[in-house]
């Protein structure tokens, strides 16, 4: 198995454990891909739910610039719902499940068609 592939499978069960969700694989694969070598750092893999630097900058590299959509206060309340969703208390939020419970919160998956 690669290092790829068992971060999927990480992934996977952090969603299933953490947030309740059973994740759509090929999806999540898709998106584990999109977020490139950033996987595989252990700073970069994280996202810090309580930096609101980092969290702007989710905001416009990802919900911005890959997915496409516009800035409003939506994109602040979709990021707060999913941080809610993953648990505020949670230290180890990963980066891949964090872009694949947004896009599929704004609805955007065909972004990774």
């Amino acid at each position: 198995m690669s290092k790829r592939d068992e971060l999927i499978t990480k992934y996977a069960a952090d969603l299933k454990e953490k947030c309740g969700v059973t994740a759509d694989m090929d999806f999540l694969t898709k998106v584990v891909i999109g977020c490139g070598p950033s996987i595989y750092n252990p700073d970069s893999s994280t996202v810090s739910g309580s930096d609101s630097k980092e969290l702007e900058t989710v905001k416009n590299n990802f919900l911005i610039k890959k997915l496409g959509l516009k800035d409003s206060p939506d994109l602040d309340k979709g990021i707060e719902a999913v941080i809610e969703q993953y648990g505020k208390s949670n230290k180890n939020k990963y980066r891949a499940v964090v872009y694949y419970l947004l896009a599929k919160h704004f609805k955007k998956e065909s972004v990774y068609k």
